[in-house]
């Protein structure tokens, strides 16, 4: 039982060793890399002097799963048909071994793994089970079994789906005469199978494992020059569109104005709202979105830092929609996109949503001349 023990904690060593070697492959989902497979062969018992006119034939079912392209795990039952040499049993299938074997590709671990398969690859098996004999007598007829062996895999076809394999092994009964586990050949069968296995498809539209590319050292920091280059533009465009934003906002409040109030009432109002009443910072969205894009929330943190200096403000938050789309859609994604500058406020600054009042002004063209412009959210003091 120590040595059982012990080979099971280095099989998961092992296991541990092999996946922390694929850092570059492409994270695989739960129904990727399964293989089905079927296989067919004879053994014999192992003796000084194998007596092969003893054959014994049997045949396997095997499902699997590659965890990495080194390491995976495979459930095999196999059913023996002929038990020369061994018990003797009176049924048609004389004795079953159901397995869980570990799969280890040789050439993977200590050659890396390419873009896809090998065309010819080497694969170590060794895993323990579960053997019952039929009708044997008053013979033992439940034990722990323990299969080794090496794959000789041939992959085919164009997206290496199809793996042929010839496997030569040795299975030791570990405890046929004694509740102890004990490798002994006096105990053991030899045998070769031929088998195929089909790799199902994955979600990455392979039957394999995928790598991700690699970019070395001087590509990264030319798009990270270029990234740096982008966003300094964004943030030119942005205040050049503030401060149209500003002056158009001004100009269409100023004419409302006009339209109730005397002409010497209009000068003081106009100066009134230009310098107090609207607030410069807007936040623009994109098309058909609602939410506060990373980038603009620079706009965002300068009017909650300027509630926080003006404890007593509240704030109109207008959303706007261009015109693209039905009328319905624009007025519901313009109280979308005026609702979500507020969450942001109050999620993110600790700003009181009593505080803040929303409005959706629906679609309009009239804010600026570049109709992606129009895509935005204003604010208003409504204090002053």
């Amino acid at each position: 039982m120590r040595k059982l023990l012990m080979m099971t904690a280095l099989c998961l060593l092992t296991a541990e060793q092999m996946a922390a070697q694929e850092t570059t492959i492409r994270d695989s989902k739960m129904c990727d890399n399964w293989y089905i497979g079927v296989n067919g062969g004879s053994s014999v018992k192992t003796t000084g002097v194998i007596e092969f006119y003893k054959m014994n034939p049997f045949g396997s079912l095997r499902i699997g799963r590659y965890l990495t392209p080194v390491f995976g795990l495979t459930a095999e039952g196999t059913a023996y048909f002929s038990d020369k040499q061994f018990v003797e049993s009176r049924t048609f299938v004389k004795s079953v071994n159901a397995s869980l074997l570990a799969n280890v590709n040789l050439n993977n671990w200590f050659g890396g793994y390419v873009d896809k398969p090998r065309r010819v690859e080497l694969v170590a098996v060794a895993g323990f089970g579960w053997g019952h004999v039929f009708g044997a007598g008053d013979v033992k007829l439940n034990d722990l079994t323990s299969k080794l062996g090496l794959d000789l895999t041939v992959n085919v076809g164009r997206a290496r789906a199809w793996q042929f394999y010839l496997e030569p092994s040795i299975v030791y009964t570990l405890n046929r005469q004694t509740d102890v586990v004990l490798y002994n050949l006096q105990n053991s069968g030899v045998g070769v199978a031929l088998g195929v296995n089909y790799k199902l498809p994955n979600s990455n539209g392979t039957h394999n494992f995928v790598r991700v590319g690699i970019r070395d050292q001087h590509e990264v920091d030319m798009l990270n020059q270029q990234l740096n280059e982008l966003r300094h533009e964004q943030q030119q465009q942005e205040m050049a569109l503030a401060r149209s934003g500003r002056t158009i906002r001004e100009l269409r409040d100023s004419l409302e104005e006009a339209r109730q109030v005397k002409p010497a009432t209009i000068i003081k109002k106009v100066t009134q709202v230009v310098n107090n009443n609207v607030l410069q910072p807007t936040v623009i969205f994109g098309q058909a979105k609602s939410a506060v894009d990373a980038a603009q929330m620079a706009s965002v943190a300068m009017i909650a830092k300027y509630m926080k200096n003006h404890p007593t403000s509240r704030i109109l938050i207008k959303g706007y929609a261009s015109p693209e789309g039905n009328p319905e859609s624009n007025q519901r994604l313009s109280e979308a996109r005026a609702n979500a500058v507020k969450q942001a406020l109050v999620n993110r600054y600790g700003i009181s949503a009593d505080r803040l009042t929303t409005q959706g002004m629906g679609a309009t063209d009239e804010l600026f001349d570049e109709i992606d412009f129009n895509r935005v959210a204003t604010f208003t003091d409504l204090t002053k």
